[in-house]
């Protein structure tokens, strides 16, 4: 089932997400109805605040982008619970971002280029890795989802100055994207 995506200026999106138990009810419906609504919405990762829900949970699925980068070929991947460490002396790369809830805004971010994630997967199984390069990229984005953060809150002051109206736009319900949302107020077509 298709969800609709949580736009900016949703209280759920500045919230730090509670962790998973393995009793979760309908978990893996949860996880089903969140790919479909990443690929109806043309994104690359999702995760849980994003659809109305404080936990931690992302789904990411790169190998839609493999034909301009080759290494994410074949990468998909479910995300319980994870802990991401940032390794700080990795170079940082700039290169710019969008976001789902945050329809027609794109910026430029710096992010370091490589971490180390720990998460849980579908099955409960534990990964331990260190993600280099675009992928250490999406895990960060989807990852501040999980910590109340968002793309727009690592630009420039005067970068988000920039984009004031869009996001003013977006919490009085002014939307415009091709997939479903929720917005504060109810959807105004502008």
């Amino acid at each position: 089932m298709i969800l609709p995506i949580y736009i900016y200026g949703q209280p759920v999106l500045r919230k730090v997400a509670k962790p998973i138990t393995p009793d979760y009810p309908n978990l893996k419906e949860l996880i089903q109805n969140m790919k479909e609504t990443m690929y109806a919405s043309d994104g690359i990762g999702i995760a849980a605040p994003q659809v109305g829900l404080d936990v931690r949970l992302i789904y990411i699925d790169v190998d839609v982008i493999a034909q301009s980068r080759p290494e994410l070929k074949d990468i998909r991947m479910v995300l319980i619970n994870p802990e991401l460490e940032v390794d700080e002396s990795s170079k940082t790369v700039t290169a710019e971002e969008g976001c789902l809830s945050l329809p027609g805004i794109h910026e430029n971010v710096t992010r370091h280029d490589r971490i180390r994630l720990k998460w849980l997967d579908e099955n409960w199984r534990p990964h331990d890795e260190v993600i280099e390069g675009y992928l250490a990229r999406v895990v960060q984005h989807e990852y501040d989802h999980l910590e109340g953060h968002m793309f727009i809150d690592h630009v420039s002051a005067i970068r988000k100055q920039l984009n004031r109206g869009k996001l003013n736009n977006m919490v009085e319900g002014k939307v415009d994207c091709d997939y479903r949302v929720k917005t504060v107020r109810p959807q105004r077509r502008r």
